[in-house]
C-alpha cells in the first residue's frame, strides 16, 4: 500500500471529482492521505473532508505564501487542531522564493505554528522554499523537534541540500519527497534521496501540483504516489513492496495513527 502524506483535494480543481479521485486511489492501492490546510478560511473544507472519508486526515496551519489571510495565534491553532482528524500542524515554513521584501511577518507565522507543534504534541508540516539557513535557525530556536522537547515532523516537497535535509533530520524530522524527485532535471535531489534511510522518508503528490512522471504536466492527485514510490524504490535499489511497507510506517509512526 501506499500514502499520499501530503495533498490539497479540498482545492477547486479535486474537490469537484472527489468520487473519481477516491475510487482511483483505491484503484492504485492508495490507502490513506493527509489533506494540508493552507489558510483559515478554508480550514473547514479541509476538515469537511476528513470527517466525510475514514482514509482521510487534515492539518491546521497557514501556508507561508498567504500574505493577505488571517495570521494565526498559537492559541487559535492548539485549539482547531484538538480534532482527532486533525494530525498536524501546517502547512507552515518559510519562502523567499515567491515573495520578497521584509518577511518578517513568515517568521512570526512559522514561529506561532512551532509553538502550537509543542503545546498541542501533534507534529509541524514544514514548507521551505530559498529559505533553508532561516527555516533550521528558527526550528532550533523555537525548540522544534524531538531533541529539543517537542515532537516530530516532516519538510515537505523536499527540494534542499543533503546538509538540509540531516539537520531536520537530527532534530527528529522525516523527509518528505513529491513528483519532482522523478523530474529529469532533479539529479540532485535524486543524489539526496539516494544517501537518505529509508526510515526516515515520507512520499507524497503536493497534488494538484507538481505531477510525477509519467504524468508530468497534468493536473496531479493522490493515486499518482505511487509513481513516487517506484521511483524511490528503483533509486535506492530497494524492492517496491519495502517502501510500501516502509514509508507507509514512517507515515503511521509520525502523526502517532494505528496502521
Amino acid at each position: 500500500m501506499y500514502i499520499d502524506s501530503h495533498c490539497h483535494i479540498n482545492f477547486p480543481e479535486l474537490a469537484s471529482r472527489l468520487p473519481e479521485i477516491m475510487q482511483a486511489m483505491r484503484d492504485n492501492g492508495v490507502t490513506h492521505a493527509l489533506c494540508v490546510s493552507v489558510d483559515l478560511p478554508d480550514f473547514p473544507q479541509v476538515l469537511a473532508l476528513a470527517e466525510q472519508y475514514p482514509h482521510i486526515y487534515a492539518s491546521v496551519g497557514v501556508h507561508p505564501d498567504y500574505a493577505d489571510t488571517e495570521e494565526p495565534t498559537a492559541e487559535q491553532l492548539v485549539q482547531l487542531s484538538q480534532h482527532p482528524k486533525i494530525i498536524a500542524i501546517g502547512e507552515t515554513g518559510l519562502d523567499y522564493f515567491r515573495l520578497k521584501g521584509d518577511l518578517e511577518w513568515q517568521r512570526e507565522r512559522f514561529r506561532q505554528h512551532i509553538r502550537a507543534s509543542r503545546i498541542s504534541g501533534k507534529p509541524l508540516i514544514i514548507h521551505t522554499r530559498a529559505a533553508a539557513e532561516d527555516t533550521i535557525r528558527i526550528m532550533q530556536e523555537e525548540g522544534a523537534g524531538t531533541n529539543n522537547g517537542g515532537v516530530a515532523g516532516v519538510m515537505h516537497c523536499f527540494t534542499e541540500s543533503l546538509e538540509v535535509a540531516l539537520a531536520a533530520i537530527e532534530m527528529g524530522f522525516y523527509i518528505s519527497f513529491s513528483g519532482i524527485l522523478t523530474f529529469k532535471s532533479a539529479k540532485d535531489l535524486q543524489a539526496v534521496a539516494k544517501a537518505l534511510p529509508i526510515e526516515r522518508i515520507l512520499i507524497e503528490t503536493d497534488s494538484p501540483y507538481l505531477a510525477p512522471i509519467p504524468h508530468r504536466g497534468k493536473m496531479n492527485e493522490p493515486a499518482f504516489v505511487k509513481h513516487v514510490g517506484e521511483f524511490l524504490a528503483d533509486l535506492k535499489g530497494l524492492p517496491v513492496t519495502q517502501v510500501q511497507e516502509v514509508t507507509s510506517r514512517n507515515f503511521f509512526e509520525l502523526f502517532k495513527l494505528t496502521a
